[in-house]
């Protein structure tokens, strides 16, 4: 049981004087990991259990089996009916809900404190004691289908970032979308669900997170009662992921459609992620983000929109927390008139100043107060702090490096941004995305 202090202090001066906050851990026999986030302002605790598995570590042509699981967690055990989870949060006060990204799958209830017994009792059960009958699954598998329609397939915009991620990633799994291909969610089976739940779903490939009103005694204790019974899983592969060759070719992607209303260019280029013990770079990006299109002052906003009134918006946007690697955008979205043409080539133009030039410091050091405040104010949102630890942790960090993430950041020089984004902006390692307004289709 180890206990780790941070103070959150981001820059010289402290920005913030509230307490310190402390993060404590524990790993139970049959390996999951505890994280405890003690806040006492109200008696309401945050109950999460992250998997270390997500859509990145499918079988080959398996692609949205891990969201489908996520679907069939909530289709009952034994003890619990199916339908009946959802309900049970809810007639006890709380809510809940579940996700799955390329690194992981998560589910969370939000619920008061004195029912902590109650929602961990819960989870546990459906952790190894899930029951896909064979009249939940095709069922289920139509509704996951029905939802790629509506969100995806009908969605222009969905389907171009769908063809920029397929492009982007060559070999990695990054390029296979979380819901899946629709043709390889047709074809998924009961058997193919149960078989990645059993090697998965498991007390060692998993980390509970409570955050609230609750200390680490009272976690552990319960975590021993209802987790600790629970069967380690004797399959669980290392993961290991396809690498990424070196990118030898810009490349471009098209969507036309009718359905467009606002057409716009968008790039990324490959982009190393946040690594265990070595934040820097991700950090230098992160800040490059801001200073590029972070806002209204950002260099692309001053430029292409305020001074050129080329763009009704701009950005520039990266998440380093990936277990592999990340990717950093930039987007611009024309005016009337402007053609994606010259909106592209305004964008690059301010790009190239900004690697000439390199960040202006009275810039950089507002952006880094800003920064410092945003991650000051995380801390009020419990749930998201919960779900920052989550995702860092099934992402291959560690506790120590999300508790030193804000210092990490405020060491951040002009230097290491200059660098950083010359190295990413690197043409044959992009790919360009267009959103264009198509003709409408001529019935006979």
């Amino acid at each position: 049981m180890s206990r780790l202090l941070a103070a959150f202090a981001l820059l010289p001066g402290a920005l913030w004087a509230a307490e310190e906050a402390e993060v404590s851990t524990h790993t139970l026999d049959n390996g999951m990991e505890i994280v405890v986030i003690p806040d006492h302002r109200a008696p309401v605790v945050t109950h999460m259990v992250w998997y270390r598995v997500g859509a990145a570590d499918e079988p080959p042509g398996k692609s949205g089996i891990a969201h489908y699981l996520e679907h069939l967690m909530f289709k009952g055990t034994d003890e619990i009916p199916e339908g009946q989870f959802s309900q049970i949060i809810a007639a006890n006060g709380g809510r809940d809900n579940a996700f799955t990204s390329w690194d992981y799958t998560g589910y969370f209830q939000r619920i008061a404190a004195d029912r902590l017994d109650l929602v961990m009792d819960m989870e546990a059960d459906r952790m190894r004691d899930l029951v896909i009958s064979e009249e939940v699954w095709r069922p289920e598998r139509a509704v996951i289908l029905e939802e790629r329609k509506s969100r995806v397939d009908s969605n222009p915009g969905a389907i171009l970032g769908e063809q920029r991620n397929a492009a982007l990633y060559q070999n990695h799994p990054y390029g296979i979308p979380i819901i899946g291909w629709e043709h390889e969610i047709r074809e998924l089976t009961r058997e193919d669900a149960l078989e990645f739940y059993a090697r998965y779903y498991a007390p060692n490939n998993a980390i509970l997170i409570v955050a609230g009103d609750v200390t680490l005694d009272e976690v552990v204790a319960l975590a021993e009662e209802h987790y600790g019974p629970l069967e380690p899983s004797d399959d669980l592969p290392e993961r290991v992921r396809p690498r990424e060759p070196v990118q030898a070719a810009a490349r471009r992607v098209v969507v036309e459609d009718p359905r467009v209303r606002q057409p716009y260019v968008l790039r990324n280029y490959l982009a190393p992620e946040r690594d265990a013990g070595a934040q820097e770079d991700a950090a230098a990006l992160t800040i490059l983000a801001e200073l590029l299109g972070g806002g209204i002052t950002s260099v692309l906003s001053q430029s292409l929109e305020l001074e050129q009134q080329i763009a009704v918006s701009s950005g520039a946007f990266y998440n380093g927390t990936a277990l592999d690697s990340a990717s950093f955008g930039v987007y611009v979205v024309p005016t009337a008139g402007v053609s994606l043409e010259e909106a592209e080539a305004a964008m690059d133009t301010a790009i190239l100043g900004f690697l000439e030039d390199g960040p202006d410091l009275e810039h950089l050091a507002r952006i880094k107060t800003q920064i410092a405040a945003s991650e000051i104010y995380a801390r009020d949102d419990q749930q998201g702090l919960a779900r920052a630890f989550g995702t860092a942790l099934t992402s291959g960090l560690t506790v120590e490096d999300v508790l030193a993430w804000p210092d990490v950041l405020a060491e951040v020089t002009a230097d290491d941004i200059t660098r950083v984004a010359r190295e990413v902006f690197n043409e044959t390692s992009s790919v360009t995305a267009e959103l264009r307004i198509g003709e409408p289709e001529v019935t006979e």
